[in-house]
């Protein structure tokens, strides 16, 4: 064979080789495009119902409709595993991962020293592949640390929608026992809902619990490659059948509204500097027509991390929401017991950035005797019961208002906020966190405002700071950003000049983490506080967040202060 001939046969090796890998980096482009991009790039909303603040239908008696569905994981459809050790993780990390995802892992963990991988290997624990795919496939428990598989189920989770129409215009409010829903699957879940119900709108604001299934992939294993679609996928499913029993089920209602202030003290404790808190719970129920005995639901939003059962908890539980469901359900068990409603509770996360939390608080024993500080089940159960009792005692007492003319009005806006935080900008541009870039760092998300009658919500789409709504933004020396406070008017005191009560949805259709005024970002000493830095920033997008939600919430309610004016 001559030299020619081998050359060419080189030539033609290498050429093939080159093409392959060409081809290889191609394919991963697109597919880290596709990523990026996500499934509804092109979706946007900018939602004003009704036109011009004129009901295109006559006002009549409002109606309302509520629904609710399990969506507890079957962990019998995941991996079991044994905790060799017993202490509530799974220590071999590298078990959760792909091939290609361990090596990663190893590499990133040689770097951050995080993980003593011998020392893992010591523990004992060990998994079944039930699906033979390689990798450890439990259900992870979200919040906290990412090494926690769940071992049982201590109470249900659920997915709960109120509906309500007038006016001709229809709005769906969900809420999900979830850590929090990402904006593209709120929007998979309003494409998925049938037409011919003629809903105008819904949001889905999640309960933040931080003891449920991880709906965001990152606490499963290895963060950000463990989104569970099928975990997802029975989600959107049980929120379409919620939504459309909801309002399947609309009935003429009377609505009740009442506002009281929840105590610090044995309730909640805002663990951040400046100390801000929105110290309301804010209370509807709907009942049959002049009948105030046959509840339909009842409403409940308040601001509190549900996370009274901390880090090492191996159960799914909805933490003290379920009590809170339960008693105004059903009712708080004696001693200190109240009657229950009957019908639907639906509870909506309020305002819990900063860090709104039960974590180092001690809950008062309802039966007396030494209250509970550690996390436990007793802590969820009487933090849950003692909310509980409070908002019935409330929704039975003097302070309660009938919302006389609750005409229902909308307004929306997708909103596009700047994504700082090197973390959230390139998890989001390699598609592996909160899909959907857009060129300078940007993330698209959403705010909106729901109006009836006398009462006015605005939703926003992560943990804002409290301060943001109700005021007290603060611009101490030391702060990143040498500017005043951006964030003002506080934008709840703007829904009140049109609004007897004014709720603010958290983590509602959308989770970007926490909103922290900018003025008061702290991510770099010197320090605003104690001369050391704060919890915060680390899980916040950046400090354009807040100025985005900000804007978009005053206009929102702006739009909305024009309706049915006299």
């Amino acid at each position: 064979m001559s030299m020619n001939v081998l050359a060419s046969d080189g030539f033609i090796r290498r050429h093939k080789t080159l093409t392959g890998i060409l081809l290889v980096l191609i394919l991963l482009v697109f597919w880290t495009f596709s990523l990026r991009r996500g499934p509804y790039d092109s979706y946007s909303v900018n939602l004003m119902l009704p036109n011009g603040g004129k009901p295109a239908e006559a006002p009549g008696q409002l109606m309302a409709g509520v629904a609710k569905r399990e969506i507890t994981a079957n962990l019998a459809e995941y991996d079991s595993w044994t905790d060799g050790n017993n202490n509530n993780k799974y220590d071999l990390l590298t078990d959760a991962g792909t091939g290609w995802q361990k090596a990663l892992f190893r590499i990133v963990n040689h770097f951050g020293k995080f993980i003593d991988l011998e020392k893992a290997k010591q523990s004992g624990d060990s998994y079944v592949d039930t699906n033979h795919n390689g990798k450890f496939d439990p259900v992870w428990i979200a919040g906290f640390g990412c090494d926690r598989p769940a071992k049982g189920v201590h109470d249900p989770q659920w997915v709960r929608a109120i509906a309500v129409k007038n006016n001709g215009v229809t709005v769906v409010m969900l809420s999900v026992d979830a850590i929090g829903i990402f904006n593209n699957d709120v929007i998979a879940i309003r494409k998925s809902i049938n037409p011919a119900f003629k809903i105008d709108h819904v949001v889905l604001s999640s309960t933040h619990c931080h003891e449920v299934p991880d709906t965001m992939g990152n606490w499963s294993g290895l963060p950000m490659f463990g989104y569970d679609t099928r975990y997802i996928t029975k989600i959107k499913k049980m929120a379409k059948e919620a939504v459309e029993e909801a309002v399947s089920g609309l009935q003429t209602a009377d609505m009740y509204c009442a506002t009281v202030k929840v105590p610090e003290e044995g309730f909640v404790r805002d663990s951040r500097k400046p100390i801000a808190l929105d110290p309301n719970m804010y209370l509807w129920r709907f009942t049959k027509p002049n009948a105030p005995d046959e509840t339909i639901a009842t409403f409940v939003n308040w601001g509190n991390h549900p996370e009274s059962l901390g880090g090492d908890n191996p159960l799914l539980t909805s933490d003290f929401v379920h009590y809170i469901r339960e008693g105004l359900e059903k009712g708080v068990p004696e001693p200190q017991g109240v009657k229950g409603f009957g019908g639907i509770c639906v509870y909506y996360q309020g305002m819990v950035g900063g860090l709104a939390t039960q974590l180092g608080v001690t809950v008062p024993n309802r039966a007396g005797g030494a209250g509970f500080h550690e996390d436990s089940f007793e802590k969820a159960e009487h933090l849950g019961y003692n909310v509980a009792i409070l908002a019935a005692n409330t929704l039975r007492g003097p302070g309660v208002w009938k919302n006389e003319k609750p005409l229902v009005a909308v307004a929306a806006e997708t909103v596009k906020a700047k994504m700082d935080n090197p973390l959230f900008k390139y998890g989001i541009m390699l598609g592996l966190l909160h899909q959907g870039y857009f060129w300078g760092g940007y993330a698209k998300t959403e705010v909106d405002a729901i109006r009836i009658g006398d009462v006015m919500i605005v939703t926003v789409p992560g943990e804002i700071y409290p301060e943001i709504a109700v005021g007290g933004v603060e611009a101490r020396p030391g702060r990143d950003f040498n500017i005043a406070p951006l964030e003002v008017p506080p934008f709840q005191k703007e829904q009140l000049k049109f609004a007897k009560q004014a709720p603010i949805l958290g983590l509602c259709n959308d989770e970007v983490g926490y909103i922290i005024p900018k003025s008061q970002w702290d991510a770099k000493a010197p320090w605003t506080h104690d001369n050391s830095d704060q919890y915060g920033e680390e899980n916040s997008g950046g400090p354009e967040v807040a100025p985005a939600v900000h804007k978009a919430a005053m206009e929102m309610v702006q739009r909305l202060n024009g309706t049915f004016q006299e």
